[in-house]
């Protein structure tokens, strides 16, 4: 099979293709090469374009047929977890570990084939992007004060995409993300991209909205005021306890 893809121009702040020449199948994909710079990052994420690809392939470039999308007011956490998490000990922050919650999403999970998408050029683009104020990290600790588990993602507008999770005890990337949901809420932010939807995020409420619905919601959200910087102060620091009653 014969695939006409995009290539991409080397000036970063080149134009990406429209979204609605993405194939078919494999479902999204739309255009390859280019760079991982922070501007081409930025423009892809705010033209509803995420890059994903393994170690040897080139820099793919996906706008999936459909997206998996939170509501900040549409994450629910299990009841079991809930009771589990008031007694925890357990506390949220941001911004205190982006580079360990990058490698701790990078490391291999039980049961998983092949390499990581978040290879070592991503891992550094990310971290350049949070140098920028404009990767955020969300990480839960236990009463050890050990770091547990995470997000990491993007934020412009009043728009966060999340890009991966992870978690070393059951529960600690679900209490990330309602975390990061709750404060997204708090401060006007209706959405959560999470990409594709997945068995997990099923579990926690995301909603699939074609590509349509959701760039028209993401029009309006990026051109919202926001300024880039850490989020540590502003998020705050968070007992599981408190997001456990809410």
């Amino acid at each position: 099979m014969t695939l006409h893809l995009f290539e991409l121009d080397p000036a970063p702040d080149s134009p990406f293709p429209s979204v609605e020449l993405a194939l078919d199948d494999p479902d999204g994909l739309l255009a390859f090469g280019g760079d991982l710079s922070p501007t081409r990052f930025l423009n892809a994420y705010r033209s509803g374009i995420f890059p994903w690809f393994s170690e040897g392939e080139p820099i793919l470039w996906w706008s999936p047929s459909q997206r998996a999308v939170f509501r900040s007011d549409g994450v629910h956490l299990p009841s079991r977890l809930r009771r589990r998490l008031r007694n925890s000990g357990w506390t949220v922050r941001a911004d205190s570990a982006f580079a360990r919650v990058v490698a701790g999403c990078a490391a291999p999970r039980e049961g998983q084939s092949g390499g990581t998408w978040i290879t070592a050029g991503m891992q550094a683009a990310y971290l350049t992007l949070h140098r920028l104020g404009h990767a955020h990290s969300i990480e839960v600790f236990d009463a050890e004060d050990r770091l547990i588990g995470g997000l990491f993602g993007l934020s412009f507008g009043h728009m966060f995409c999340g890009d991966s999770m992870y978690s070393t005890e059951s529960g600690a990337s679900s209490l990330a993300l309602a975390a990061l949901a709750s404060r997204l809420r708090g401060w006007g932010w209706p959405l959560l991209d999470a990409q594709v939807p997945n068995p997990h995020t099923r579990r926690l409420g995301v909603e699939t909205w074609p590509r349509g619905d959701y760039l028209a919601a993401l029009e309006s959200l990026r051109e919202l005021p926001a300024t880039p910087g850490n989020w540590h102060e502003r998020f705050g620091e968070w007992p599981a306890s408190a997001l456990a009653a809410t």
